[in-house]
């Protein structure tokens, strides 16, 4: 058994196996996957082995989609035949709005080349006669998909990695991880069956290895504490039954039919696929419980829990009014096995925080579904520096050090049985809330606020009526106009009129201040450095020359710097930012590095009477003239006081008004937001919220870190050349440069529907050729019609290029405004007072 290889793949169920196979195909000879126990045992050998390409992330489509099309092409590979029953997915709907969700979802198949189509009631009726469709509205089917065989997909990936020269070691268990400097050693220990039970021996290895992945699975918190990180990867219990023969299905297979598709009742949170004459039911049902919280028992292995039938009756009856001719077949066997969840749902796939050389792919709920892709992207990220899709929406990074185990296991509880709830975009989900609150939290609420969840942080989306009647549906979600959408109309009015208070306190903060702080930002970003007192927006990019982080930099004095990032992603941001100042400090000198998000709190002023708001608190010089051009110019920042509260008070605004980020003590923050609201009384100041906050961005073709901008784009192909500059020297520049525009970000107004606007993920027609997908949608106050960013190729992103947008499975117009086109000089922004 070798003890010095270039990587080593911790687990040997699907998701480890394929990781193993990519990295050896992608060029690396010297891998060594190490499974605890025998490959398959863990949650693969229960899993279903259904491959639904069904998922609302453009990331995780991809993966799935690789997933499908990888399987297919095993056997003729390695010889062995994975299992893969290509019968298809018809994924029914019993309303409309279970319809609308699969229209919104086509957008995001259809951008990722997923072949789909819809049928009505009548033509499932027609193909495939047990099943019961006079209550349904119709359903998306994908002709490609179907279910596959866990543990033959796994040995056929796993004689794959052996043919490309990987060793596959069984019966080691990871112990131990410490990093030398340059390599992980590994203590890994022989183990021995002992009476039924998996033990460890006295035999112990270490293995050294250049990169190390952990593909743990169910393990994942053993994994966590080894490593000294948090994880939110734990099990939750999924319950299928195998049932007997249905004689009908036996006649109707025996008249020479087709196997059924696997059948997805998503109202019913069920699905059911065929099975040796009988079916398969497998349910998502309220109640799972989480398991393994910290840990597997030594004593667990390829086992399972009790059935617990009282807890998916609801959805067994369901299954005999959607096919009424297996209400006789008995149960032949029963399954209830632990399945890896995360609270989004997302597995977590990328670098670990604070390490180097560790990677994660940990927390898959639908594994089987995403091995494949997994494998071949993370093997990207590995070899190549980046995949060729944006991988950050995985990022184990998502979730920072707030998070707790308890947190943690009751969200992906919650995570469970919202699979099959209609996930709206403006969906919200309650469990664990609220927990990150700033002080104004309870001022907030009692103003009507409705909270969206960002990072844990609870930020207003929109303010609801005071006076709404009990029966007002604040929670109204939609795929077309929400409850809250008229709400949201007038808080973007008011700003663009008025004057309107946007709570931004979740957004991400650093300073980074030394010697060397100077020199590191210079290389570690795109645009030049601002001098003191200026603020400049900028970019620092991944190795390939794409958009890594977003920052707003403002520098404090000759070599400190204050840091504004995405509130989403803060420990994705500091993680990054601090192993990059850890290799340059040699170079650059002595640099210092803090997250001080939580010691600052952000309220956002903006509109036309926003510089009236601010006059009547501000105390340390004239009104008149401390917020003035001259005093106080566009992109400038100044140390105020508005009334006793100190104010870092920075000359900028996301909706493209006059206005002012507040960046204050949080300590101070009930104090400065009273102040606030006393002093635009008379000035008909509104609380604003992030929705309309998004809207009115893109009226001013702002880019969104996670939208628009992201690691599978340069700033180049985002139509920022402005934010770059190409006289200096920086990370990324080289490949920058090399890359060109292979596409590029443009702003489109769009001709919609009357009840509904874009989200953000729809397709893009060219005539008949679709060119491009939006990275962003909303609607415009300034317009009066839907909104929306997005990319198409650049010889057509140009201003009065027409083009048609798809929405609810309809092709609408749409046409490629100029840049900003809501005040595009900057006029508004720079007008004095």
């Amino acid at each position: 058994m070798k003890t010095q290889v270039k990587a080593l793949v911790v687990g040997g169920g699907a998701v480890g196996t394929s990781i193993a196979y990519h990295l050896a195909k992608a060029g690396w000879d010297d891998v060594m996957l190490l499974e605890r126990d025998e490959l398959t045992s863990g949650s693969t050998w229960h899993a279903a082995g259904l491959l639904p390409l069904f998922n609302m992330s453009f990331a995780t489509t991809h993966i799935h989609k690789y997933s499908v099309d990888f399987y297919k092409a095993l056997e003729a590979e390695t010889g062995l035949n994975a299992g893969f029953a290509v019968v298809g997915n018809l994924r029914m709907a019993q309303t409309d709005e279970r319809m609308d969700e699969y229209m919104l979802y086509a957008s995001t198949a259809e951008t990722c080349d997923v072949p789909y189509e819809f049928m009505t009631p009548e033509q499932i009726k027609a193909k495939w006669p047990l099943i019961r469709t006079e209550d349904l509205k119709g359903a998306i089917y994908h002709e490609t998909d179907g279910y596959i065989n866990p543990a033959d997909v796994t040995q056929a990936m796993a004689k794959g990695a052996r043919q490309r020269g990987v060793m596959i070691e069984r019966k080691w268990q990871a112990d131990a991880f410490h990093w030398n400097g340059t390599h992980w050693e590994v203590t890994a220990t022989k183990m021995v069956e002992q009476g039924g039970n998996l033990v460890p021996s006295d035999e112990q290895i270490v293995i050294t290895a250049e990169h190390v992945v952990t593909a743990s699975g169910n393990h994942a918190q053993r994994t966590a504490k080894m490593l000294g990180i948090k994880m939110p990867a734990i099990p939750v219990e999924h319950q299928f039954i195998v049932m007997d023969q249905d004689p009908a299905l036996v006649d109707y297979r025996a008249q020479g039919n087709p196997e059924h598709p696997v059948i997805r009742d998503a109202d019913a949170q069920s699905y059911v696929r065929e099975e040796r004459g009988g079916w398969i039911l497998g349910v998502y049902e309220k109640n799972a419980p989480a398991v393994f919280e910290h840990g597997v028992p030594d004593s667990f292995r390829a086992d399972l829990f009790p059935l617990d039938l009282e807890r998916i009756e609801e959805q067994y009856m369901a299954m005999i009014h959607r096919i009424p001719s297996c209400e006789e077949s008995g149960l032949k066997d029963d399954f209830n096995g632990p399945i890896c969840y995360t609270p989004d749902g997302n597995p977590l796939v990328g670098p670990a925080p604070g390490m180097r050389n560790m990677w994660l792919a940990e927390g898959f709920s639908f594994g089987i579904t995403a091995a494949g892709g997994t494998g071949y992207y993370l093997a990207q990220m590995m070899v190549d520096g980046e995949a060729e899709i944006d991988m950050a929406s995985l990022d184990p990074k998502r979730y920072g050090d707030w998070m707790t185990t308890e947190f943690a296991a009751r969200k992906n509880e919650e995570c469970y049985d919202h699979v099959y709830i209609v996930h709206h975009p403006d969906e919200e989900r309650p469990a664990c809330r609220p927990l990150r609150t700033a002080p104004v939290f309870d001022r907030q609420k009692a103003l009507g606020a409705q909270f969206g969840f960002v990072n844990g942080w609870e930020r207003p989306n929109y303010y609801g009526p005071l006076d709404a009647p009990d029966n007002f549906d604040h929670d109204g979600r939609s795929f077309r106009r929400g409850a809250w959408w008229n709400h949201a109309v007038e808080e973007a009015k008011a700003i663009r009129e008025g004057v309107g208070l946007i709570d931004a306190t979740a957004f991400t903060k650093h300073v980074v201040k030394g010697p060397g702080a100077t020199a590191f930002l210079d290389w570690f970003t795109c645009n030049k450095l601002p001098s003191v007192g200026r603020i400049n927006l900028t970019y620092a990019l991944t190795s390939h020359g794409t958009t890594r982080t977003e920052y707003t930099i403002v520098r404090i004095a000759q070599d400190e710097y204050y840091l504004v990032s995405a509130g989403a992603w803060t420990a994705y941001d500091s993680d990054y930012l601090r192993k990059a100042i850890e290799d340059k400090a040699p170079e650059f000198g002595y640099i210092e590095c803090h997250d001080v998000t939580t010691q600052w709190g952000v309220f956002a002023i903006a509109g036309p009477k926003s510089r009236d708001v601010l006059n009547a608190l501000v105390k340390d010089g004239d009104p008149s003239t401390v917020l003035s051009n001259k005093r106080f110019p566009w992109l400038t920042m100044r140390n105020i006081e508005l009334g006793m509260c100190p104010v870092r008070a920075i000359r900028v605004a996301y909706t493209g008004e006059l206005g002012w980020e507040l960046h204050h003590p949080i300590e101070m923050q009930n104090y400065l937001w009273d102040q606030i609201l006393a002093a635009g009384e008379p000035h008909g100041l509104k609380l604003v919220g992030a929705r309309a906050q998004n809207w009115l961005r893109q009226e001013k073709s702002y880019r969104a870190f996670g939208n628009e901008l992201g690691r599978d784009a340069t700033p180049m192909e985002a139509d920022l050349p402005r934010f770059i500059d190409l006289n200096k020297e920086f990370y990324g520049k080289d490949a920058l440069v090399k890359t060109g525009v292979r596409s590029k970000c443009v702003t489109v107004l769009i001709d919609g529907p009357s009840d509904a606007d874009p989200w953000g993920r729809e397709a893009l027609y060219h005539g008949d050729i679709r060119v491009g997908r939006l990275t962003s949608g909303g609607y415009s106050v300034a317009f009066n019609k839907q909104i929306g960013m997005g990319y198409v190729p650049a010889d057509i992103a140009v201003p009065g290029t027409k083009l048609q947008i798809k929405m609810q499975d309809q092709l609408w117009d749409c046409e490629i405004t100029e840049d900003s086109p809501y005040d595009p000089k900057n006029a508004v922004i720079r007008v004095d007072g």
